[in-house]
């Protein structure tokens, strides 16, 4: 079977691309679907995969792996075969690490994108189907709709029009107009209309396979990678300072300059943050995994940490905070009209087959009697966002007529009536939204004559059960909730009444208003808006952004695409499009809010633990750094060798690696990095420890009078202990580390068997001069001391900064008090 390309599939007419195509218009059959699948194979395009050992080898490939191997290198030219032993275990280590934690990563990515994976509305055997859109086959019929992904080449075939964007494939900016006969291209997403199309060309046989190179992602860097990205760089500098000092003075001493190169280029290997890059892809897939747990998968995993500082969210509220589930109470038709006449002039402007909630409830409604049967459907137009109708031509018995459904005020916009009637449908109309219903409008159209007002069909979708609760946990975590919906004003403040979300809800008219500070703060005081538009949702968001708000925005469909991706969290929630999907960062499988706060609160321990890791980090490579240098300058003398600097390093990745599963506290507001709070505390405990590591020091050679190579082991047993007990106090940085909550068992024991290794390690000296059981007992004890003292200096530390932080903030505000006279002057000029 041959397969065309685009141009010469355009220039093919139907029946041509049947009898090609080996197709009819009843579709495949399964048996010949399953054939061409396994023919064409699946309708994806080619990723290419890296093999598992160029992926492992990679790893020892970039500037820590070079800093390592050159010290592997140097440690053979002088002879240092121990040090070369270990250095090699080191890196060998890291690969593994390294290796093993992206495995996991991809795996939880690949896991996503399979939830992820788009389906298709197919025919096959004659019926209409929904399948994943991989399984689509050169033959199959389908159908494309409003808020779709094309999901193949297809030749459009039946349907009055469809309007979709392709500027992905072929740079146009604008939505192009598709009719019969036109292709439409796989990836390319309908912003309008509703057609069905014969598929032509699958995976790379298609327009986009055939033209465009498959790229990685360019991933986002986010909030929290850019701080933690400057907390390496910030360490870095320490270090090469340090470590320059150190070179500068084994120069002047006249020490050998080779074997001091290699212990500096150790100790910069076991100062620079060598884990950072494992902590952070670790915490993101622990979290990502969490989440996908909960009904949520996440699209970009960066975006779990922006949802630890939302501060609000902008709720859609039909499916989101309501149930979703329409259902008609006591139609009110036109008089001398039949009630049951008045549903099937709207079911005839409906879809049976569509999942939309307004369709099921009519359809749920119809009394399908022999005249059913007898209607044919000449041409039907989807419900448009812009339009907010759907209609369709009808023909019976020799008869044409055509039907619409849809908002109250466009369907009287659409007859011709006196005013009496305009004013009396929307007084009822309001009466109705104002008791919590959601009122559908119908007309209908005699061949040759003007649209003539049928009736009213009102419709209540109630309050989730959880929605209340859900909205008041969010108020509780910091994050104010704004409902967001089309419908009318009325219904709008019922359900926000309900809900006790507050009454402010604002008319559109608010949002096509010019952009000022003054309407952006009316945005902000709002609680909800109604009759909203796609551009407007947009514009909601951006309002907030400009007050330094991140925001977050649900949504389910095409029109919502825009706002989603303007948001700083963009969630589509339960039963989305194909569209709002691909633009949010945040895909919901279960209906509601609780899945969110859910999210909120994952984000959070996820910030916890990357600030816990951060000021652990600093402080650790100040304490090590500074207490060296100090050492080497003042009493010239290496306080640890070049194989005890590459143990310590070895011995603190896993404990590390564990805090991405250590139990977090929930932040009950939004956060952000505070970097100079941390930078400050890190660096004071940093001190602390130097001068806790000179008290050991200064105990073991003048107290103790041990020689310089037992004092060595002392040291290197003391900040190997002390190191990893920092991690305790860390972790709990507003609070003393015996408040709850405790760490995890993960942490906790992989921790203490890392102290108890270095334990062994001192005590029956491998690789160093042991010093027995006594000594090593003192330092566990003399660093539990440490580790008390050192929790109440964190504790008085952040007390000083905080009353710090609230002063600098009052000399700002009385600052800007005294300016303000004469701002308002200049501004005047």
């Amino acid at each position: 079977m041959k397969i065309f390309t685009s141009d010469e599939t355009e220039k093919l007419s139907i029946e041509g691309l049947y009898q090609t195509l080996e197709s009819s218009a009843n579709g495949l059959s399964d048996e010949q679907a399953q054939k061409r699948l396994n023919e064409y194979g699946p309708n994806s395009l080619h990723e290419q995969h890296i093999s598992p050992i160029k992926k492992f080898f990679l790893h020892f490939w970039g500037p820590i792996p070079w800093m390592i191997e050159i010290a592997a290198v140097l440690s053979v030219i002088v002879g240092h075969w121990a040090d070369f032993s270990i250095i090699t275990v080191l890196l060998l280590f890291n690969a593994v690490i390294g290796f093993w934690q992206e495995h996991k990563a991809d795996n939880a990515i690949e896991m996503l994108k399979k939830k992820l994976a788009l389906n298709a509305l197919v025919k096959r055997n004659g019926n209409w189907k929904t399948i994943p859109a991989a399984n689509l086959v050169p033959g199959d019929i389908v159908r494309v709709r409003l808020g779709d992904i094309v999901p193949a080449d297809v030749k459009l075939m039946d349907g009055d029009y469809i309007e979709v964007d392709q500027s992905a494939l072929t740079g146009e900016s604008l939505p192009v107009e598709k009719h019969v006969n036109n292709m439409a291209f796989s990836g390319s997403m309908v912003h309008r209309g509703e057609m069905n199309g014969l598929v032509t060309g699958t995976g790379m046989n298609t327009f986009f396979g055939r033209t465009a190179k498959l790229v990685e992602e360019t991933q986002t860097v986010s909030h929290y990678q850019k701080a933690v990205l400057k907390i390496g760089n910030y360490l870095i500098i320490i270090t090469l300072f340090l470590i320059s000092i150190i070179l500068l003075t084994a120069i002047f001493r006249g020490d050998s300059i080779l074997e001091t190169f290699q212990f500096a280029l150790i100790l910069t290997v076991a100062a620079i943050p060598v884990a950072l890059p494992a902590v952070l892809s670790v915490t993101m897939a622990v979290g990502a995994i969490k989440l996908a747990k909960s009904q949520a998968i996440v699209s970009r995993l960066v975006a779990i940490e922006e949802m630890a500082g939302m501060d609000i969210l902008c709720s859609d509220k039909t499916g989101t905070l309501t149930k979703n589930q329409l259902t008609i109470k006591n139609p009110e038709p036109e008089q001398g009209i039949d009630a049951d006449a008045l549903i099937t002039l709207a079911a005839l402007a409906s879809r049976e087959e569509t999942d939309d909630a307004i369709d099921k409830a009519i359809y749920s409604n119809l009394k399908k009697d022999a005249k059913w049967q007898s209607y044919i459907i000449q041409k039907y137009t989807p419900f448009d966002p812009v339009s907010k109708r759907s209609a369709a031509d009808i023909r019976i018995e020799g008869k044409s007529f055509s039907t619409t459904k849809g908002a109250p005020q466009v369907i009287l916009a659409l007859c011709k009536h006196d005013k009496g009637l305009n004013k009396r449908i929307s007084e009822r109309v309001n009466a109705l939204a104002a008791t919590g219903y959601r009122t559908l409008a119908v007309a209908k159209k005699e061949e040759h004559s003007d649209w003539q007002f049928m009736g009213l069909l009102p419709m209540s979708d109630p309050p989730r059960d959880d929605s209340a609760k859900t909205i008041q946990t969010a108020r509780d975590l910091g994050v104010n909730v704004k409902m967001v919906t089309g419908d009318h004003q009325a219904i709008g403040r019922e359900i926000a009444s309900e809900l006790n979300m507050g009454a402010a809800i604002q008319p559109p008219e608010l949002l096509k208003e010019p952009a000022s500070d003054e309407v952006n703060r009316k945005i902000e005081a709002a609680d909800g808006f109604a009759q909203v538009f796609p551009e407007q949702k947009f514009r909601i968001v951006d309002a907030l952004q400009q007050l330094n708000h991140i925001v977050g925005m649900t949504g389910d469909g095409v029109n919502d695409a825009p706002a989603l991706k303007k948001a700083d969290i963009g969630i589509a929630v339960s039963g989305a499009t194909d569209a709002a999907r691909s633009a949010a960062d945040l895909i919901l499988t279960a209906p509601g809010l609780s899945v969110i706060i859910s999210a909120i609160k994952e984000a959070r321990r996820i910030f916890e633990r990357m600030t816990s890791y951060a000021t652990y980090r600093i402080s650790e490579t100040i304490r090590v750094l500074i207490f060296m240098t100090l050492a080497i300058l003042v009493f010239n003398f290496y306080p640890v060798t070049a194989v005890m600097i590459i143990i310590l390093a070895l011995l603190n990745d896993l404990p590390i690696m564990m805090i991405a599963y250590d139990n977090a506290r929930v932040a009950t507001a939004p956060v952000r990095w505070d970097m100079h709070k941390i930078l400050n505390l890190s660096s004071i405990l940093g001190l602390a420890g130097v001068v806790s590591s000179f008290g050991m020091f200064w105990i073991g050679e003048r107290y103790l009078m041990l020689d310089r190579q037992t004092v060595q082991t002392l040291m290197f047993l003391k900040l190997s202990v002390a190191g990893h007990m920092t991690i305790y106090v860390t972790r709990t940085l507003d609070r003393h580390m015996w408040q709850k909550p405790f760490p995890s068992a993960k942490l906790f024991w992989t921790s203490e068997a890392t102290q108890v290794v270095a334990t062994f390690i001192a005590v029956y000296g491998i690789f160093m001069k042991p010093i027995g059981w006594d000594l090593a007992l003192f330092v566990w004890g003399y660093a539990l001391v440490w580790l008390v003292v050192n929790d109440f200096i964190k504790i008085y530390a952040l007390r000083m900064l905080e009353e710090g932080g609230r002063k600098q903030q009052l000399h700002i505000k009385r600052f800007h008090t005294k300016l303000h006279p004469y701002g308002a002057w200049w501004k005047s000029k």
